[in-house]
């Protein structure tokens, strides 16, 4: 089981990640919210801990923008011990809280008991949208035609855009959502790196990118996946 650790305290990811990898767990760490966020999309860690007063992104920041397209249990490891923090962290989607300094038999029970909401073949999909086939983890997009199987390339932004919306098939994205798990918080409001890559992503993905079947455009709201036949979930 993969276990992402996210906290700027140098001390304690080290002490953790020992910690962890002996009992038998998979471990990546991230010492600020941008890099949480970012090993979430490229290692798809079965449970995250997160810190909540990390630079570069905060762990509410992250927690939001983890559960635009990840249902993985959250357990919030933080020195802030306010009923208003742990309401606030809870209500932003995270799954459980303990304060620091905690006991470690603590922490591995409550890690033990999230592991039981973690679906046990929670394998990375691979989808068809018409004759693209979009495998994740291989990381490969292939086009079939009467001449054979073409290979093709997208971009590593591409990749966490349509990772997003696949993981979300059938279901509106926001904007917001796409904006702040890639690009941060700071970029929100900026809808045309949006525009920018949905186009890039149906000339690549659709038959016929000015009549899009699958990549849907939800005006003023965000995306939707549309068609999709999926080999593995």
């Amino acid at each position: 089981m993969k276990i992402l650790i996210a906290d700027d305290d140098p001390q304690i990811l080290r002490a953790l990640r020992i910690t962890l990898s002996a009992k038998g767990y998979q471990v990546v760490t991230a010492n600020d919210g941008a890099q949480a966020i970012s090993a979430a999309i490229e290692q798809h860690p079965d449970i995250f801990l997160l810190d909540l007063g990390m630079p570069n992104l905060n762990g509410l920041e992250v927690i939001e923008a983890i559960r635009g397209w990840s249902s993985s249990p959250i357990l919030v490891v933080s020195g802030r011990a306010g009923a208003a923090d742990k309401v606030e962290a809870l209500d932003a989607g995270a799954d459980d809280y303990i304060t620091k300094p905690f006991a470690i038999e603590e922490l591995l029970a409550r890690i033990r008991a999230l592991s039981r909401r973690v679906p046990q073949d929670a394998s990375s999909p691979v989808v068809r949208l018409g004759d693209v086939t979009i495998d994740l983890a291989a990381h490969s997009v292939t086009r079939s035609n009467s001449e054979g199987s073409k290979q093709l390339r997208l971009t590593p932004t591409e990749w966490q855009f349509i990772e997003i919306l696949i993981r979300n098939a059938g279901k509106l994205v926001t904007r917001q959502t796409v904006l702040t798990t890639i690009w941060g918080t700071e970029h929100a409001e900026d809808t045309g790196y949006l525009r920018l890559y949905v186009s890039q992503l149906r000339r690549k993905l659709e038959d016929d990118p000015a009549n899009p079947r699958y990549i849907l455009t939800e005006p003023g709201m965000g995306y939707r996946l549309a068609g999709v036949t999926t080999d593995s979930v």
